[in-house]
């Protein structure tokens, strides 16, 4: 995403995935007690009178900390419970009131920093080399290894947006849709095969994530998209084969099998979540992904995210057309969490925190939903990003398309 307030708005589904199983908070071991151990380095010893203004400073940093951790895990505790909460309400079709909702901020640490250690005193600390991130190269190799599958790319970005808004449309979305929704995930003038990170295009950019097109996709959705919707693409692809002939079909029908074969392995664990991260991270995994850079199921793959969010709201009572700042909620959070918002009353939205629809860490790590600490307020930044960055060329590009 261009703009630097997009691009960590868009964050959220990143940190909402990563955060879905976070552990328990422990309290770093820098931060315990010390007493003199055996001296491996050139620092001169600490002094008593060091280690004593270090044990002062830290605890007083424990005397303010330890309360606000306290009051922090019991903050993000009722959240996850009124968070289930919804859910089963949503279930059986019931209203969530204003009574399922934490309507205080989150508590906010004022007090003194961690202390650090007299630097002889200091544990050596070891840093775990940065977790690799898989990128487009990864994809296709193991696309290749596992499949022997080569995503048959577009001639052109415009070949590209022709057949997402057509698939679109076909869906039943909007041009305002998907037009102001690849606005706000690529900043309105990236590629089908943008990935998280490298928005800028700057030498230094690196893969944040496996998000990859015009909706972000991460490598688990494609995976779960294809357990659950597999049959669909397979359906249309079949269709599309009977308007061909020659090579060009032999070659369609050679990419469904492909594609079944690729679906079968998305089968073959539990329809669940968690279970899908996982196959998403091995070999097979990431060559499925690489499907999103095919201009056959590539678009139906990012159009069918959107559509699967719309069919939630539908089931639920939604029938009039969700804008698209509405449809982008369920995006960055969740069909659920996203559908609270939008059945949410105007006047319950500038009351309701942001909080409620996140996990603690992905909350804390995310300076624009602190900052847009509201759901109206939310609502509105990305609305705002919507707007600025559909007058760019490839937001306008994918509107002449539709």
């Amino acid at each position: 995403m261009a703009a630097k307030s997009a691009n960590l708005l868009r964050t959220i589904t990143i940190l909402s995935v990563v955060t879905l199983t976070a552990g328990l908070q422990v309290r770093p071991v820098s931060a315990q007690p010390l007493a003199p151990p055996p001296q491996t380095s050139n620092q001169p010893p600490a002094s008593a009178a060091e280690i004593a203004a270090y044990e002062a400073q830290l605890a007083q940093y424990h005397a303010a900390h330890d309360p606000f951790e306290k009051a922090a895990s019991e903050y993000w505790n009722t959240i996850t419970a009124k968070r289930k909460l919804r859910s089963e309400k949503r279930a059986k079709k019931e209203a969530a009131s204003i009574g399922d909702y934490v309507l205080v901020q989150p508590p906010v640490y004022s007090g003194p920093p961690q202390p650090t250690p007299p630097p002889s005193l200091k544990p050596k600390e070891v840093a775990p080399p940065p977790k690799y991130v898989p990128v487009i190269a990864d994809f296709l190799k193991n696309a290749e290894i596992e499949f022997q599958f080569k995503p048959e790319r577009p001639a052109t970005e415009l070949e590209f947006k022709r057949a997402y808004a057509k698939a679109a449309a076909a869906a039943g979305l909007t041009k305002d849709q998907i037009v102001r929704i690849y606005a706000f995930e690529t900043g309105g003038n990236n590629g089908y095969d943008l990935q998280a990170g490298f928005e800028s295009k700057k030498p230094s950019a690196h893969a944040i994530s496996t998000a990859l097109g015009y909706n972000q996709l991460l490598h688990a959705n494609t995976v779960e998209l294809l357990a659950d919707k597999g049959d669909k693409f397979v359906s249309a692809l079949r269709m599309k084969a009977k308007m061909l002939r020659g090579n060009r079909a032999r070659l369609l029908h050679k990419k469904i099998e492909i594609l079944q074969s690729m679906i079968a392995f998305t089968r073959s664990v539990p329809d669940d979540w968690p279970e899908h991260v996982r196959i998403a991270n091995t070999p097979k995994g990431l060559g499925i992904h690489a499907l999103n850079l095919d201009i056959d199921v590539g678009p139906l793959l990012q159009v069918e995210n959107l559509a699967t969010s719309v069919a939630f709201a539908r089931r639920l009572g939604i029938n009039r057309p969700l804008i698209a700042a509405e449809l982008e909620m369920m995006n960055l959070t969740g069909d659920g969490n996203g559908f609270d918002i939008v059945v949410m009353p105007n006047s319950l939205r500038s009351q309701v925190p942001t909080a409620n629809f996140f996990e603690r860490n992905g909350y804390e790590a995310n300076p624009v939903v602190i900052r847009n600490n509201t759901v109206a307020q939310l609502l509105s930044a990305t609305n705002i990003e919507m707007d600025e960055n559909s007058m760019l060329p490839g937001a306008k590009a994918l509107a002449s398309a539709y």
